[in-house]
């Protein structure tokens, strides 16, 4: 006797198919949120680098991506190789800015920014980070001879920041009903930031001050420049990578919080802002800070 077929309900049909439509789909999701799989099936993985943020992730005289960051990273990828039980991965780079940064993680361009990059908490809702590598002031650099000493000497001068920083935000928020009155212009980077003060198109350049140490370190002319004036606030600097990605996470803070409570960290710390660095030689000279203390000695990634 044959067996008898059953109709299934219309609506119930409907549904079956559209949940085998959507498996292929979430299972591409999870593919491209789990950065060990693609590391694994493609050999490879790619570090977001920034081209100016010197002691940090920089181009060397090469043109290498090189840096404190760039070297926890590569600590990263040796954990990775080791987790994945693969012989080689491949390091491929990617350059990034600060207004393209977030974007470039979340699509998978880059699968961990190697930069300088703030962890705050309204960033967390797009990505993730690592525990912090570094914390600072924001503050702001002037020329030596301008006179410009704190926020209210700003009244009426161009104050440069560099696009999709939250510098002049913070500049806006101290500023506390003085109605200070500001021109904003925007940098595509930091060293274009600093050009736009070095060639006297901006009065004052707000930013990390170890990032303003830094180009003022690598400027023609170091000493007509200085940091000054109230700071903005303390800022924390983190490694960032893809959000919903518990396992790479995981990787990445038990390589980054090892470093820190090996004294790995503070080694490299001092290598890359205590020391001549290429391609210049130049000493960035910018002793570890009791912030960055604080962040070696209780590593976390809570953010601001």
């Amino acid at each position: 006797m044959p067996k008898l077929r059953l109709p299934i309900p219309f609506g119930a049909a409907a549904l079956a198919v559209a949940f085998a439509l959507l498996l292929p789909h979430a299972a591409a999701q999870a593919q491209e949120n789990d950065t060990l799989a693609k590391i694994k099936a493609s050999g490879a993985i790619t570090f977001g680098y920034r081209e100016s943020s010197f002691g940090f992730s920089y181009l060397d005289g090469n043109l290498k991506p090189v840096g404190y960051s760039i070297e926890i990273c590569n600590r990263i990828v040796e954990a990775v190789k080791t987790e994945l039980k693969l012989p080689a991965v491949e390091i491929k780079y990617q350059a990034v800015t600060s207004a393209n940064r977030i974007p470039l993680v979340q699509n998978g361009t880059v699968d961990i920014e190697c930069g300088s990059t703030t962890n705050l908490v309204e960033r967390q809702k797009q990505v993730a980070f690592s525990p912090d590598i570094f914390r600072y002031n924001v503050r702001m650099l002037v020329k030596a001879d301008s006179g410009i000493r704190s926020i209210a000497d700003l009244q009426g001068k161009t104050v440069a920041t560099t696009t999709g920083t939250t510098s002049f935000r913070l500049l806006r928020e101290a500023d506390k009903g003085r109605n200070l009155e500001v021109n904003n212009l925007g940098g595509k980077d930091h060293s274009d930031s600093f050009l736009l003060v070095e060639s006297g198109r901006a009065q004052a350049f707000v930013l990390d001050d170890i990032l303003l140490a830094g180009q003022i370190a690598n400027a023609r002319n170091p000493k007509d420049f200085i940091i000054t004036g109230e700071s903005l606030r303390t800022e924390n600097q983190s490694l960032m990578l893809r959000k919903d990605d518990p396992a790479f996470k995981a990787l990445v803070d038990r390589v980054v919080s090892g470093m820190m409570k090996s004294g790995e960290m503070e080694k490299l710390y001092n290598k890359w802002f205590m020391s001549p660095i290429p391609p210049k030689g130049i000493n960035i000279n910018y002793p570890l800070n009791a912030e960055t203390k604080e962040a070696f000695a209780n590593p976390s990634s809570k953010g601001i």
